[in-house]
């Protein structure tokens, strides 16, 4: 029997995938403390536990047969993997804010917006496609602080309640995508796997549905 090995992005997606692979029966070993190489229950499957953004490479290259991540980091990364299972947690949506005060969505004087972002390729696609040109300026933490320090005018990040943005002033003008979990696959080792592909997709498509 093949081994599948699933990568799972660190941070606010771990616990829920996890909970999800619980529901399925597979559990993780209980020892697993800070190794990246988890095994579990089911000796057909093993976990990968790597940064968010790491997933869709991982999974595109073959490092990992699956992986689950989010809508936003597939989208950004544009990694060619296969899409089987929406998996329905990790709601949130990719916006556009700036100061309530700001004016939206031109600038005064015809002066070229800057916008701070993790997700620069988005952010670009989503301004280009609507004819609007903006500098982007790539952070990779406390986006919502960039306006207030003057290093951007507007913000394109990840939200989920909106609290952040109004504690930091800011408010949502656009939504760029709705996002959610999702489970990603190989395209070579959904074919050469498929046996453990298919039941593990069976089990995690049972595991996400509501009780009868």
């Amino acid at each position: 029997m093949s081994r599948l090995r699933v990568a799972l992005a660190k941070g606010r997606l771990y616990q829920p995938s996890i909970a999800r692979f619980r529901a399925a029966g597979v559990e993780p070993a209980n020892d697993a403390g800070r190794r990246l190489l988890i095994p579990s229950s089911d000796p057909a499957i093993e976990f990968l536990a790597v940064k968010p953004g790491d997933v869709p490479v991982y999974v595109e290259s073959g490092a990992a047969d699956l992986g689950i991540t989010g809508t936003d980091v597939l989208r950004e990364t544009g990694a060619d993997v296969l899409e089987p299972l929406e998996l329905g947690f990790g709601f949130c949506r990719l916006v556009v804010a700036s100061p309530g005060s700001a004016p939206y969505p031109q600038l005064e004087g015809g002066i070229t917006a800057r916008v701070a972002t993790k997700y620069p390729r988005l952010a670009q696609a989503h301004f280009g496609a609507a004819g609007r040109p903006v500098d982007i300026i790539q952070v990779n933490g406390s986006v919502e602080v960039a306006p207030l320090l003057h290093l951007s005018h507007w913000i394109v990040d990840l939200v989920d309640t909106g609290n952040t943005l109004r504690a930091n002033g800011l408010v949502e003008r656009e939504t760029i995508l709705e996002c959610g979990a999702v489970l990603v696959a190989n395209r070579a080792s959904q074919k050469l796997k498929l046996e453990e592909y298919l039941r593990l997709m069976e089990k995690l498509e049972r595991a996400g549905q509501p009780p009868e």
